[in-house]
């Protein structure tokens, strides 16, 4: 999301104040299958988030979108909501022009909240890679992504999340983060992560058994991979994991990848975010052609 500096207020604010500083937003995309390829049927917006056109630099298959917030970042009591509905046989890809920020929160500690809701109909796929997010210290904020799959429905994503801004010295000495992907199918929970940072368990940002004191995490998923009663798919599915493992070993930070069910793992942690994406474009090469017949064509944002 592009990039503003972080309001300041040299006085104390009114409550009149706090209300209209709050910027509520919501983006309810629509993605369907026609003659014409995949197209954005729909793109309705309420608040300053919101999209301008679909992209189609790998032919009419597919759409690239990128989500536009002008702000910048979420102060306390904001809420942003994006809905993204990818029909029968559609497919989209979705990223952001810029890293996403978190501010201070207000002393009134009013939560900065984010839900992504993604719903994927049978044949259709969703790519969700947007840039890093951003926690400032004393940020006070929860980020919910939900992916909702029919059969024979797939989805790669990830989330590159920095606690406070480790390039300026600032840590996360202070603040809340709540932070939940979950991907469902017909109600059924098929993969849940969740990271919780409070005053309870500040501890283990700096443990051996938590961050051990490394202030970048990322998790890229990707899936659902078929495996039951599949045998000629086995090989092939070794053969990844042993490509994006190789991956992580090459890069100078803790990564790691695994199978979880039907779905494949990558994990980073370190101190750069921009160390994180390289590592998940890499991967994201790899896997694309194996989990959803196409080629890796980066957005063009991505080179800006």
């Amino acid at each position: 999301m592009t990039s503003l500096s972080q309001p300041t207020h040299s006085l104390p604010e009114t409550p009149q104040q706090k209300k209209a500083s709050a910027w509520n937003a919501e983006l309810s995309l629509q993605f369907g299958r026609t003659a014409r390829g995949t197209v954005l049927q729909r793109a309705e917006h309420q608040g300053p988030l919101y999209v301008q056109k679909a992209f189609y630099p790998e032919g009419p298959d597919l759409a690239q979108v990128y989500l536009l917030h002008p702000p910048g970042g979420m102060v306390s009591g904001d809420r942003l909501q994006v809905t993204v509905d990818c029909q029968n046989d559609s497919h989209a890809l979705l990223t952001t022009p810029g890293a996403g920020r978190v501010y201070r929160a207000r002393p009134d500690r009013t939560l900065q909240h984010q839900t992504n809701t993604l719903n994927i109909a049978a044949g259709g796929s969703v790519e969700w890679l947007p840039m890093e997010t951003i926690l400032y210290p004393d940020a006070c904020t929860r980020l919910d992504t939900h992916v909702n799959l029919a059969d024979d429905a797939q989805f790669i994503g990830w989330e590159i999340t920095s606690l406070g801004m480790p390039n300026q010295n600032l840590s996360f000495v202070s603040g809340t983060l709540s932070q939940t992907l979950q991907i469902s199918r017909h109600d059924r929970v098929l993969l849940r992560e969740r990271l919780q940072i409070d005053d309870q368990n500040r501890a283990l940002l700096q443990g051996s058994a938590g961050l051990r004191g490394l202030p970048v995490t990322g998790l890229m998923v990707a899936g659902p991979f078929i495996l039951a009663d599949n045998q000629t798919s086995e090989p092939t599915i070794d053969a990844l994991i042993q490509q994006l493992r190789q991956f992580t070993e090459e890069c100078d930070a803790l990564a790691a990848v695994s199978l979880t069910g039907e779905f494949m793992t990558i994990r980073y942690l370190g101190n750069r975010t921009d160390q994180a994406m390289k590592l998940f474009i890499r991967c994201w090469h790899e896997i694309r052609p194996q989990l959803l017949g196409r080629e890796a064509c980066e957005p063009r944002i991505w080179a800006t």
